[in-house]
C-alpha cells in the first residue's frame, strides 16, 4: 500500500484543505484513498459513529473520501482547555487533561497508539494521505515528536513540504526548512508545494527554480487561491480573527469570538447563504445592535468563557437585544450558559464551583467527566423540519417546566432535546451541525434559505477542489513518490 505525507513551514498554510482536495482527487480516479493525521490540536471535533472523537479537518478529508469517519484517522486529538494545558484524546477517548510541559515530556508514549491506527488504515486503502502538524522545523519539539518527522521515519513515509506564498518569506521557509533540520529528517522530504499564490505565476519561476536548487527537492506544483476552497469548513480558530463579516447580505447573525470557541464551523451554512451576513464579534467588541440573532457558540470550557463572556459585556449586549425583541440561540456550551447555573462539582474545568449562567432559560447544568459523544438526528418541534448532526459535550442539562418553556427539538429515537422559551426568542441544545440541512435553515432564516444542505455545498466544493489540484499539481509525480501508480 502506498502513502504521502503533507508537511508544512508553519501552521495554517493550507495542509487541511491540500490533504482534503487530494483526498477527493484521488479517490475520483478510482483509488481506495484514507485520510491520516497522527496528532491534531483543534477544539473543533467530530464525532465518528463508534462514539470517539477526531478533528474535523480529518472529518471533512473522509468525506473528500467517501469513506465512513474513524477514530484511527486522528489518533491522538489535543484540546486545548488553557494556555498550558490540554485535555488529551486518544483512539476518540479522552486519556486526561496534561500541562504543556508534562505532555512533551509523555508524547513518545504514544507512538505506539499511533502506529497501530496507521497501519489499520494503510491495510484498508490503496493510499493514505498523512497530514503534518505546525512545522517540522520547529526543532525545539523534536524530541519525542509523532506528529511529522517521528512519525514519517518511524512509518517509512515520504514528504512533500507546503510553503505558503501569500504569507511571505516562501522560499526562505522552505530554503531555511532544509537548512534547520536533521539531515536524516531532510532526507525524508521527496518535493515541495507552493500554495496560495496571486498573480501570474510565471513571475515565480525563477523564485521556484531557487528552491528547487538549494534544497535538492523535486517542485510538484505551484497552487493559486482556490475559491472553493472558501466553502469548506475551517479548521483552525486563527481563520476567524479578522473581524470582517462573512457574506454580504442584509440579515445579521452575530457570534460572540469565545476565548475557547469550539466546533465554529456550525456557523458556515449560515455564512453561505444569500442574503445573510454572519459577524464574528471579535473580544473587546459590542454586539452588534443590528443583529437578528446571536449565536452563542460551543466552548471547550464552559465556565472560563462564561466569565470570559461576562468581561467582554457581551451579557449586557445579550439582555438587551432580548428586551428588544432579538432572538438568542446557544448551541453546545453556548446552550449551557444560557441557564441558571452550571455546575462543577468535580473540577473539570478547574476549582470544583457553581456559577450563575446568564438566566435567560430555567436551566441547570451539571459537569461530568465522561463525555457525551454520539450521532444526532431529529425534527424540529413545531414545523417538523430535520435535522442531523452530533452532540460531544461533558455534562448534562435539566430545565424545569414551568410554562414558559418547551423542548425545541424531538431525537429520532423519540428523546427531547434543548429548550426554548414560548415567546421563540431564547433557544438552545447540544446539537452541532444544527443548520446543515436546508429545511432546519428555513426555520431559523425565514425565507431566506438557498434550499442546499451543507453537505451537499461541501461535496461540491471539494469536487471542485480536486478539479483545480489537479491542474496546477503534478499529481502522477506525488503518486510515485507515495509508491503508487498513476
Amino acid at each position: 500500500m502506498a502513502a504521502v505525507m503533507l508537511q508544512g513551514t508553519g501552521s495554517d498554510v493550507g495542509k487541511s484543505v491540500l490533504v482534503a482536495g487530494l483526498c477527493r482527487l484521488l479517490a475520483n480516479r478510482g483509488l481506495s484513498v484514507l485520510p491520516f493525521k497522527p496528532q491534531n490540536m483543534s477544539n473543533n471535533a467530530a464525532v465518528t459513529a463508534d462514539g470517539g472523537e477526531i478533528g474535523r479537518a480529518q472529518a471533512l478529508q473522509a468525506l473528500a473520501c467517501r469513506a465512513p469517519l474513524s477514530v484511527d484517522m486522528n489518533p491522538v486529538l489535543l484540546k486545548p482547555q488553557s494556555d498550558r494545558s490540554a485535555q488529551v484524546v486518544v483512539h476518540g477517548k479522552v486519556r486526561g487533561t496534561l500541562g504543556a510541559e508534562y505532555y512533551r515530556s509523555r508524547k513518545g508514549e504514544l507512538l505506539e497508539a499511533v502506529m497501530a491506527s496507521y497501519r489499520r488504515l494503510r491495510a484498508q486503502a490503496d493510499i493514505v494521505v498523512v497530514e503534518g502538524a505546525g512545522s517540522p522545523a520547529e526543532i525545539n519539539l523534536r524530541a519525542g515528536d509523532i506528529a511529522n518527522m517521528g512519525f514519517a521515519r518511524a512509518a517509512n513515509v515520504p514528504v512533500v513540504l507546503v510553503g505558503d506564498i501569500d504569507r511571505g518569506g516562501v522560499i526562505a521557509s522552505i530554503v531555511g526548512t532544509r537548512a534547520v533540520i536533521d539531515p536524516e529528517d531532510s532526507a525524508m522530504i521527496r518535493g515541495f508545494l507552493i500554495n496560495k499564490f496571486r498573480g501570474d505565476v510565471a513571475l515565480f519561476d525563477d523564485g521556484y527554480a531557487a528552491i528547487a536548487q538549494r534544497t535538492g527537492w523535486e517542485g510538484l506544483g505551484v497552487v493559486p487561491w482556490i475559491a472553493a476552497a472558501r466553502a469548506l469548513p475551517a479548521e483552525d480558530a486563527v481563520t476567524l480573527q479578522t473581524p470582517d463579516a462573512m457574506g454580504g447580505g442584509v440579515m445579521e447573525i452575530a457570534v460572540p469570538m469565545l476565548s475557547r470557541i469550539a466546533n465554529f464551523d456550525d456557523f458556515d451554512p449560515l455564512a453561505n447563504e444569500p442574503g445573510v451576513r454572519l459577524t464574528m464579534v471579535p473580544p473587546g467588541t459590542p454586539i452588534p445592535a443590528t443583529a437578528s440573532l446571536i449565536i452563542i457558540p460551543g466552548t471547550k470550557a464552559t465556565i472560563a468563557d462564561l466569565g470570559f463572556l461576562r468581561a467582554q459585556g457581551w451579557d449586557i449586549d445579550i439582555a438587551a437585544h432580548v428586551r428588544r425583541g432579538g432572538r438568542v440561540l446557544g448551541i453546545c456550551g453556548g446552550y449551557q450558559m444560557l441557564g441558571r447555573t452550571i455546575a462543577d462539582p468535580e473540577g473539570i474545568e478547574g476549582a470544583p464551583e457553581t456559577v450563575p449562567g446568564l438566566g435567560l432559560l430555567p436551566l441547570d447544568t451539571v459537569m461530568q467527566v465522561d463525555k457525551t459523544l454520539r450521532e444526532a438526528a431529529g425534527v424540529s418541534i413545531g414545523d417538523n423540519a430535520p435535522f442531523r448532526g452530533y452532540e460531544i459535550h461533558a455534562g448534562t442539562t435539566t430545565c424545569s417546566t414551568n410554562g414558559n418553556t418547551r423542548p425545541l427539538l424531538r431525537m429520532a429515537d423519540g428523546r427531547d432535546e434543548g429548550a426554548i422559551s414560548v415567546d421563540g426568542r431564547v433557544a438552545g441544545c447540544y446539537i452541532h451541525g444544527l443548520f446543515d440541512l436546508a429545511a432546519q435553515r428555513r426555520g431559523w432564516i425565514d425565507g431566506l434559505s438557498n434550499g442546499v444542505d451543507q453537505d451537499a455545498a461541501v461535496d461540491a466544493a471539494l469536487d471542485d477542489l480536486a478539479a483545480a489540484l489537479d491542474r496546477y499539481v503534478a499529481v502522477d509525480r506525488l503518486l510515485a513518490i507515495a509508491g503508487q501508480a498513476a
